[in-house]
């Protein structure tokens, strides 16, 4: 235990590390496939619209997806696109 006169410092601790858009992008996919839903139109709806609703709530989809921004995961398509379709 430091002197009571030192200036004490509150390290927080990471509760997880920050998740990579893609792997979100993978699960959502996963989730809404299991459910029997088209992950390309639900994915679309959902970043068209802003409304997660249209994210199932199966294996907490919903609340993963809305960890990351919506012009994150634009980013993220846009780049997968590029190096596969273009490169």
């Amino acid at each position: 235990m430091g002197d009571i006169m030192d200036t004490q410092y509150f390290r927080a601790v990471q509760d997880q590390k920050k998740m990579e858009v893609a792997d979100v992008i993978r699960q959502v996919y996963e989730a809404l496939t299991e459910k029997g839903y088209n992950p390309i139109n639900q994915l679309v709806g959902y970043i068209m619209s802003g409304d997660p609703t249209y994210i199932t709530s199966y294996k907490s989809a919903r609340s993963l997806v809305m960890k990351v921004e919506r012009d994150e995961i634009v980013e993220e398509l846009m780049k997968a696109y590029v190096e596969t379709k273009l490169s």
